[in-house]
């Protein structure tokens, strides 16, 4: 095996690694969500306990590719794509640190009945679990146009947001005593809207594999 061929194995397998981490951590997010509607306390510890895989993954991702660099010295293209590997490796881990925080919120509040935002929230997940499918998509298929939409995608995630934050403030001032399950909702559309945010982080790396510079997909 070449010098090139080499490489490019141990680069196809960090990015297998890559596709991996991010499926657990999609799918964490979604158990996590999953969890709290059905107040499945179990089901919340154990996206706590998985956690430690994706850790331990994205670990590994930049271990090995901290190697490469130092062992080929790449440049150009190669060294683009290994610096963004270790990027969407990081952006991937912290949407698994989300799920997490939401299995939190979930222990917290029990087996209380859910105020009625938990619908908007609800929607919320949908749309930063679709944009993360879809940037996996478009990285893996280096396709641009695909990652851009993302960005139109999370400015829906935005403005549910806001309004889910606006209702949350409204209840509370009507019923002090769910002020609790209201502070933990609102952490919970926070780590929604902060892991579409994410998507649109890896969009952005993606533009700057291909094109070879930054682009700023939320101006």
């Amino acid at each position: 095996m070449s010098v090139r061929e080499k490489f490019d194995y141990e680069l196809s397998s960090a990015q297998d690694q890559l596709i991996l981490i991010s499926k657990m951590a999609v799918e964490a997010l979604s158990k996590s969500v999953r969890a709290l509607m059905a107040h499945d306390v179990d089901a919340a510890l154990e996206v706590i306990e998985d956690d430690i895989e994706i850790n331990q993954l994205e670990e590994e991702i930049n271990d090995q590719v901290i190697l490469m660099i130092a062992k080929q010295s790449p440049v150009a293209t190669d060294l683009r794509r290994l610096i963004v590997t270790i990027k969407v490796a990081s952006d991937m881990e912290r949407v698994g640190d989300y799920a997490v925080n939401i299995a939190k919120e979930t222990i917290r509040i029990g087996k209380e009945e859910l105020l009625p935002q938990i619908r908007q929230i609800e929607q919320m997940h949908d749309l930063a679990v679709a944009m993360l499918h879809q940037v996996i998509d478009a990285f893996v298929e280096e396709d641009v146009l695909k990652a851009k939409e993302i960005a139109e995608l999370d400015d829906q995630v935005d403005g549910l947001y806001g309004d889910v934050i606006r209702k949350l403030m409204h209840a509370g001032g009507e019923d002090p005593e769910k002020l609790s399950q209201i502070t933990q909702l609102a952490f919970v559309s926070r780590y929604m809207e902060r892991s579409a945010d994410h998507a649109t982080n890896i969009a952005e790396q993606l533009f700057y594999l291909v094109k070879g510079r930054h682009y700023d997909l939320n101006s």
